[in-house]
C-alpha cells in the first residue's frame, strides 16, 4: 500500500484531522485493549463512506466498518488497512409521528432517551445496551423483553458493489444474533424503527429496572465488550463457564468476571493476546466439561 498516496486520497474527501495514522485501537474499542489501524477514518455522510470505500476498492485496501467498538477486539500487530468509524459524527437523528429515522452511528442509550422524551414505548430493552444502531441492527440486539426485530420498519445499506439498498424488517433474516446484513456484508447506513405512544413515567421506571438489573449483574465497571459468548441452544453461556470453575480465572490482563462469568473483563493491561487465549481456554474448558461448543460473540479482526 502506497501510504503517501493513499493519504492523499482520503484528504480528497476528509479534512485532515478525520484522517487518523497508526490509531491505536485501544482508544476506539470498549475492551481498551489491541494494535494500531494503519488508518482510521471518521465520515459524516453516506457519500464519504461510499468514496472512501471506492478508494479502498480500487487500491486494494483492506476496510472493515466500526461503530463505537463496544464489540470489536483488534490483534495486538493491528489492522494493515482502513478503519472506517460511524459514530457519534454520523448520529442524527428524525422524528415523524412514531417513527425514528436515524443514522446508524446514533448510541441505542441516546435514541432511548430521544424516545422517552417523546413519550415513546418499545424501546427501552435497548436504553443499556451499549453499542451503535448499526451493530444492534446487524446482530439483532436484544435484552429482557425485547430485540431489534420488535421495532425496525426498514433499512438503508450499502452492499459489497456500493450500491445503496433499503431492506424492510421482512426481508432482514433477523435471528438470534444474525442478520441478513450480516449475511449479505451490508453496511448500515440508517434504520427506521416505530415505537408506540406511552406513558412517560412508566417508559422511565421500566428504562430504570433494566439498568438496575445491568448495574447488578454486569461488570460494568471494567472494559469488557460486553457478553462474550452466544448463547448456546438449551445452555447459558454464563453457567456452563462458572460450572467448569472459570469464575475469576485470569490469563494476563484478562479475567473472566467474576460478577458474571459470560463477561471478559481487562482487569490489568490486558492485550489483545491475553483476551484471545482467555477465550480459547474457556471454550475447550467448556466443551471439555460439558461438550458445549460456544461461539465468541465479539468481532475479531486484524493480525497476530
Amino acid at each position: 500500500m502506497n501510504n503517501k498516496y493513499i493519504y492523499t486520497e482520503f484528504l480528497k474527501v476528509l479534512d485532515s484531522e478525520k484522517i487518523l495514522t497508526d490509531a491505536p485501537m485501544k482508544n476506539h474499542t470498549s475492551f481498551k485493549a489491541g494494535g494500531c489501524a494503519d488508518y482510521l477514518l471518521i465520515p459524516d455522510t453516506e457519500d464519504e463512506i461510499k468514496l472512501i470505500i471506492e478508494i479502498c476498492k480500487q487500491n486494494n485496501v483492506p476496510y472493515y466498518i466500526m461503530g463505537n467498538g463496544s464489540n470489536l477486539l483488534v490483534k495486538d500487530k493491528g489492522y494493515r488497512g482502513v478503519i472506517i468509524k460511524l459514530g457519534k459524527n454520523f448520529s442524527k437523528c428524525t422524528l415523524i409521528d412514531n417513527d425514528l429515522d436515524c443514522q446508524s452511528g446514533v448510541f441505542l442509550s441516546r435514541l432511548a432517551k430521544i424516545a422517552l422524551d417523546n413519550e415513546l414505548s418499545g424501546f427501552e430493552f435497548a436504553s443499556g445496551i451499549p453499542g451503535t444502531l448499526g451493530g444492534a441492527v446487524t446482530m439483532n440486539a436484544g435484552a429482557y423483553d425485547g430485540e431489534m426485530k420488535d421495532v425496525l420498519v426498514s433499512i438503508r445499506g450499502l452492499d459489497m458493489d456500493g450500491n445503496i439498498i433499503e431492506l424492510a424488517n421482512g426481508d432482514l433474516e433477523l435471528g438470534y444474533r444474525t442478520s441478513a446484513v450480516k449475511k449479505r456484508n451490508l453496511v448500515v447506513l440508517s434504520a427506521k424503527i416505530r415505537l408506540e405512544s406511552g406513558n412517560k413515567k412508566k417508559i422511565k421506571e421500566k428504562m430504570e429496572d433494566f439498568d438496575e438489573r445491568r448495574k447488578s449483574k454486569q461488570p460494568l465497571e471494567l472494559p469488557s465488550a460486553g457478553s462474550a459468548f452466544k448463547r448456546p441452544v438449551g445452555h447459558y453461556a454464563g453457567k456452563l463457564i462458572e460450572d467448569s470453575g472459570l469464575k475469576g480465572f485470569a490469563i494476563g490482563g484478562a479475567q473472566v468476571s467474576t460478577k458474571h462469568c459470560g463477561f471478559i473483563v481487562n482487569i490489568n493491561s490486558a492485550t489483545a493476546k491475553d483476551i484471545l487465549d482467555l477465550i480459547d481456554h474457556i471454550i475447550k474448558t467448556v466443551k471439555d466439561n460439558f461438550n458445549v461448543i460456544l461461539e465468541p460473540e465479539v468481532k475479531i479482526i486484524g493480525e497476530d
